[in-house]
């Protein structure tokens, strides 16, 4: 989104330090009141900002600023630098990872700082897919149904969202038709916030979120073709407010979450679920605790992990109910069957097994 561009993307003035592994150490929990386990907090060297994770078997990768790309094949205990082959240091905001070697990196930023790099040797070395040519494009998110296709939402060029699709695995990028989107809401805004502003899902289902002075969930059945709009009752008083992630649980419900990235610590709505069986179906409303932006969503099995920088929220019935975790927040989530990965500001990195909850 390019009206928060010079808070969430930092300049790429540091030069890149080309480390082969880094051992990181973990830090003492917050002290906090909860009856649960904390984050087991760690940094990466050079603290980059962590926005992009993926975990695939039991390899981790994360991504952030400068270029940062780091890989973990021992939960969490060391972490191996893959920077792009060619330099680049645009700022890492999602990572589409296929398998152990195979990943898709996106990058975010105006024009050229947004672009799509591919690894088919687990980031030993990385080849550019796409550069974004539009002067005021901006990449937000990217999100695969399998190896070979997916879709890319960047910001509004020409006057409609830029949505994306590939069908030979990110070789080639088709726009969707302005006519297949819904119409653009006035102060309508998209978020790079954490990699999980698009969803792919089962038989060519989509959904992706926006926000500013509306909060949005836009749905697709037809992998990508078409898409309808359906409003979310959370936080949509500001350009920078509204829907921030989609997410979706072991049952197969459908959640939005945000809040106000420039009110993190705000008290309102930050999160609704969809249930609905039919396209007339609204989004609910739901108790969070309302405290401040959320971001990120993953779920175990009926355990449910929802964060933003300022805290973790947690919930026992698959995200109908919640409670204050921890403290610790964390900008980005991502799980496979038995642990959950948080990466966030200042190179923090965090892994979690869900025996532990």
């Amino acid at each position: 989104m390019k009206i928060a561009q010079s808070l969430l993307i930092m300049t790429c003035s540091l030069l890149w330090l080309n480390v082969i592994s880094f051992s990181v150490s973990a830090k003492e929990p917050i002290a906090t009141d909860s009856k649960y386990p904390q984050w087991p907090t760690a940094n990466i060297a050079n603290k980059p900002s962590l926005r992009a994770s993926a975990v695939v078997a039991d390899r981790l990768w994360v991504g952030g600023t400068n270029g940062s790309i780091f890989i973990s094949d021992d939960k969490g205990k060391t972490w191996q630098s893959r920077p792009f082959s060619d330099g680049f240091t645009g700022d890492v905001r999602d990572l589409e990872v296929f398998d152990k070697q195979t990943a898709i990196a996106m990058t975010a930023g105006e024009g050229k700082l947004s672009r799509l790099y591919l690894t088919i040797n687990g980031g030993e070395s990385w080849s550019a897919l796409l550069t974004n040519d539009a002067p005021k494009g901006f990449y937000d998110s990217i999100s695969f149904w399998d190896r070979n296709n997916g879709l890319l939402l960047g910001d509004p060029v020409d006057g409609y969202y830029t949505l994306l699709k590939t069908q030979d695995g990110g070789k080639s990028w088709q726009r969707i038709a302005q006519q297949q989107l819904p119409k653009m809401l006035a102060k309508e805004a998209a978020f790079a916030a954490s990699g999980n502003t698009i969803l792919t899902l089962t038989n060519g289902k989509a959904w992706l979120t926006t926000g500013g002075f509306s909060a949005s969930a836009w749905y697709s059945d037809s992998f990508g073709k078409s898409w309808q709009r359906k409003s979310v009752p959370i936080h949509q008083q500001t350009q920078t407010s509204g829907g921030y992630a989609v997410a979706v649980n072991n049952i197969g419900s459908i959640f939005v979450m945000g809040g106000d990235y420039l009110q993190r610590d705000g008290n309102y709505p930050n999160l609704a679920v969809y249930s609905g069986t039919t396209k007339k179906a609204p989004f609910t409303r739901l108790k969070t605790g309302n405290n401040g932006l959320r971001t990120a969503m993953q779920c175990i099995k009926n355990i449910c992990l929802l964060t933003g920088k300022l805290g973790t929220d947690i919930s026992y019935d698959h995200g109908m109910n919640w409670e204050v975790f921890s403290q610790q927040g964390f900008y980005t989530l991502a799980k496979n069957d038995s642990l959950f990965l948080a990466a966030g500001h200042d190179g923090r990195v965090a892994v979690l097994s869900i025996n532990l909850l």
